[in-house]
């Protein structure tokens, strides 16, 4: 017999009894689906066993793991659809490229894609309806078959043999650098397949998703956890989907696009030519969006916003340095020195001060001051002093001639509220984000999100002295920020620029890997950084000796040449 404990209260069970049974006799007491459990202060898949006395809890839908436990078993679902359909995971390659909103974009490959794809004129063709609505019906029959979707560590040699046979050549590749004996691999009704993550324990738990046909591939809508019941409507966003789909582009180009490729690279000793050519494309990338800025004739205000580790300084300043080579005079503002005195900051639903909301900022001041400069008009500029929560005037005087440009940071950028008061035509609005076009493998995509938070947590490290605990506890309310503040702009940019090194988290491994290990296991951000742990070890670790001094990587590790 065991002693379990579950919300103070203890019962005692026979040996072996599945987590998923204590979850059912507990589901009554929670809001939404039980996912996962945490025994004795380690994560439980609900399939294993108990089989000592412990303390549990459980995940939900709605908590962060339990979520992503969700979108990967249904990603695995979808895949395991199509290998169906097409006879085999051989003959029913697909890849999990990005995400839109609360879609998955998954495109077919090799011999499936020629089947399914039509050349309808369109730039990349367009997936055929009839072929999504079977992959629909037969992702319901598994769902109701309530399959199970059974684990096992097979010997690294064994696994490779396995992903061999199914035509898996990225696992392979993926598996040439791990560094453990065994690999956990994940089987669905025969068919086999890695993941970065936990699993549910059966089909049944897929109860919320739909695919429809976009572009070349597959959209697969799966909810938000803060509903986690309920699927909104896809809603396209093209200036987003083509930045991505560019930089999916220009990774297949250079070979690399799939962690095994980077960690090939590597090993074959091409890293330095490939950072360099990496460098120079975002160069031309910026310096194109400098030549449209000009062509325009009558921009004055540039605003560039972007999510929290985009690089937007580091951007700012090359780009300022582009449009000099046009002859422009640029000045940087940063939208942040309008905050109104901390006295009067709003605060969130936690008591808070809420310095990401509009309502932060002073508005009204802010259009004076750019519409008295658009004048012609001499404007003294303030400066926040973050220390006193003050706003301050120094005798920092601007008037703007023929050749002057502004160029404005800021989380509002693209928010014509902040700007209400300046014509349209004088200002061109920029969005930045690291969208990595890099994925584990074809299976397992790198959220843009833990590569920002990587880049965040290295650099609060060496800037402010922050620890990796402190990081990843303040992440959910700066993606609560993002979410409000940011994205649902980002198609009103008159550009995008994607701020992501296709090398950069081989980089980065080094500094974060030591701030990862310094969370401690009875602190609720462990899990968190257990998982990023795990995560960095997928990449060989490189130098950053060989990064220019102008790359948006030195912003966070150190050594640019910009005061960033």
């Amino acid at each position: 017999m065991v002693k379990v404990t579950v919300n103070g209260i203890c019962r005692e069970y026979e040996n072996g009894v599945t987590y998923e049974k204590l979850a059912q006799e507990h589901q009554a007491e929670y809001d939404h689906r039980i996912i996962l459990a945490i025994a004795n202060g380690k994560i439980k898949e609900l399939h294993k066993t108990v089989d000592r006395d412990a303390a549990v809890t459980f995940q939900t839908l709605a908590d962060r793991v339990g979520h992503d436990t969700y979108i990967r078993s249904a990603i695995m679902l979808l895949i395991k659809a199509i290998s169906d359909i097409a006879g085999s995971p051989r003959a029913g390659k697909v890849s999990v490229e990005f995400s839109i909103g609360r879609g998955y974009y998954c495109i077919p490959r090799g011999e499936l894609a020629e089947k399914v794809i039509c050349a309808d004129g369109e730039e990349d063709g367009q997936i055929e309806a009839g072929f999504v609505e079977q992959v629909r019906k037969r992702m319901w029959e598994l769902v109701e078959r309530r399959l199970p979707i059974s684990k096992k560590a097979y010997p690294t040699d064994e696994a490779i043999e396995i992903f061999n046979a199914q035509g898996m050549e990225d696992k392979v590749r993926l598996f040439r650098y791990r560094r453990g004996s065994y690999i956990n691999v994940y089987c669905l009704d025969g068919y086999y397949d890695y993941n970065y993550g936990y699993m549910v324990p059966d089909t049944g738990y897929l109860q919320y998703f739909d695919l429809i046909p976009y572009k070349a591939g597959l959209m697969l809508m799966l909810p938000d956890r803060s509903e986690p019941e309920t699927l909104v409507p896809f809603e396209p966003r093209e200036k987003l989907f083509h930045t991505l789909l560019r930089s999916n582009d220009w990774g297949e180009k250079m070979e690399i696009e799939t962690v095994g490729d980077l960690n090939d690279k590597i090993c074959e000793g091409d890293l330095a030519e490939m950072i360099l050519v990496q460098e120079a494309r975002q160069e031309r990338r910026i310096a194109e969006i400098a030549g449209d800025i000009v062509r325009r004739g009558n921009v004055k205000f540039v605003m560039i916003a972007g999510p929290s580790s985009s690089g937007k300084t580091t951007f700012s300043h090359r780009l300022a340095i582009q449009l000099k080579t046009h002859g422009l005079i640029p000045h940087p503002i940063a939208v942040d020195d309008y905050f109104v005195d901390r006295d009067k900051t709003p605060l969130d639903e936690e008591g808070n001060y809420n310095f990401e909301c509009l309502e932060a900022i002073d508005v009204e001041k802010f259009n004076q001051d750019m519409s008295d400069l658009l004048a012609g008009k001499r404007v003294e500029m303030p400066r926040f002093n973050f220390k006193t929560g003050l706003r301050e005037y120094k005798g920092d005087y601007l008037q703007l001639g023929p050749e002057d440009i502004l160029v404005i940071e800021g989380i509002h950028g693209l928010n014509d509220r902040l700007s209400h008061s300046l014509p349209l035509k004088s200002k061109y609005k920029i969005y930045i984000s690291a969208l990595t076009s890099l994925n584990v493998d074809d299976h397992n995509r790198i959220a843009t999100t833990d590569s920002r938070l990587i880049r965040r947590m290295v650099r609060d490290a060496r800037t402010r002295g922050a620890s990796a605990t402190h990081t990843l506890r303040m992440w959910s309310s700066v993606r609560r920020g993002e979410e409000e503040n940011i994205f649902p702009f980002q198609e009103s940019a008159d550009a995008m620029f994607n701020s992501a090194l296709i090398y950069e988290l081989a980089v980065l491994k080094q500094f974060a890997e030591p701030l990862l290990y310094s969370v401690r296991k009875d602190q609720p951000e462990y899990f968190e950084a257990k998982r990023l742990l795990k995560f960095l070890e997928y990449f060989l670790g490189v130098s950053s000796e060989n990064l220019p001094n102008n790359s948006i990587v030195r912003e966070f590790v150190g050594g640019s040449c910009f005061r960033v």
